[in-house]
């Protein structure tokens, strides 16, 4: 059973559409704010202008770009949570509306179980169960996918999530927002190990950045008191070795849940797995560990509708369908 579905992403700062048909992404279109780099960070109540503004041009893309009309479509799905408030509010809204004037299904969406079935949109895809690592930026996770609707979190961030330890040190280097691709962008001509900083050992699969924020933050005060350009200096290598204790963060816990998990199917998502270092980093591992990994293509990995339908046809076909009550929610769990 292959439904038409139109999905609706907005839960932070990128309007998205997407429309799967056939059990294909047919179009997938992604309006970006560029408002919040002057603030240096995602702006909630911009974030939302902002939606309202995107939404119905993004909506009337993805439809004519796959060459569906409105009166085609078999369900309307959205990202419920977690997010910003006011932004998932505009999505939801929509959606909510656009079905009932069609007289369309509903399907309300898990935000973190969508980036983990966007592995579904192309082959390779992996076999049920695997392990993921979720890695964005406002989550970092480990998660046992037993099937598309059974998933359990075995460990998560207690602090900052990983995309905020790309941005935040990349912002104490003076890098513009958002720091995380400028800081890997400049890491590949960067010596890894030259500034050795701590590895956050957390017990079980659990993970901490913020104390990488602070050495970082402490480090350069005391190196440019003695240096007022040592930041420029050595720049390349600062984001080198950043971007490596991050990384070795990540396999540290990925490598012992997998252990402990029995499983060697490894999938990696969410935004953070955009980036260059991470990727590279997780093939070495595989061919040292004997895992088989699995990575969407980079327009899947950050905020993006397709992942929603892809989500969305799972629960059409297991009839898990939302009613006109449904509310957003931030906080929404994985389970």
């Amino acid at each position: 059973m292959h439904p038409v579905i139109l999905a609706i992403e907005s839960s932070c700062d990128d309007t998205s559409a997407a429309v799967l048909a056939g059990g294909e992404i047919r179009s997938n279109v992604v309006a970006t704010q560029q408002v919040h780099e002057q603030y240096g960070g995602v702006v909630p109540e911009l974030a939302s202008r902002a939606h309202q503004q995107h939404l119905i041009p993004v909506v009337e893309a993805a439809l004519q770009k796959a060459g569906i009309r409105k009166q085609d479509l078999d369900a309307v799905a959205f990202t419920q949570g977690p997010g910003l408030l006011g932004s998932l509010l505009v999505g939801g809204m929509f959606a909510k509306t656009l079905a009932l004037a069609l007289g369309k299904p509903l399907i309300a969406v898990n935000h973190m179980r969508a980036h983990i079935l966007a592995h579904f949109i192309d082959a390779p895809r992996p076999v049920f169960p695997f392990l993921c690592l979720t890695v964005s930026g406002g989550h970092t996770q480990l998660v046992v996918v037993r099937s598309a609707l059974d998933m359990e979190i075995i460990g998560q961030t207690i602090d900052d999530a990983a995309g905020e330890a790309f941005d935040k040190t990349a912002k104490l280097l003076g890098l513009p927002y958002p720091g995380g691709p400028h800081l890997d962008k400049l890491a590949r001509a960067g010596n890894p190990t030259r500034f050795p900083f701590p590895v956050g050992a957390m017990p079980g699969y659990d993970f901490s950045f913020s104390g990488l924020k602070t050495a970082v933050l402490y480090f350069l005060k005391k190196e440019t008191a003695q240096n007022p350009t040592f930041i420029q200096e050595n720049l390349p290598d600062l984001c080198a070795s950043i971007q490596h204790t991050i990384i070795q963060t990540l396999l540290r816990q990925l490598r012992r849940a997998a252990h402990d998990q029995g499983l060697t199917q490894i999938a990696l998502a969410g935004g953070v797995a955009a980036n260059s270092g991470l990727r590279q980093a997780l093939q070495d591992e595989a061919q040292a560990q004997g895992w088989q990994v699995f990575i969407p293509a980079f327009q899947y990995c950050t905020d993006n509708a397709g992942m929603v339908a892809m989500t969305a046809q799972f629960q059409y076909q297991a009839g898990d369908f939302a009613d006109q009550l449904v509310s957003s929610d931030p906080r929404l769990k994985l389970a």
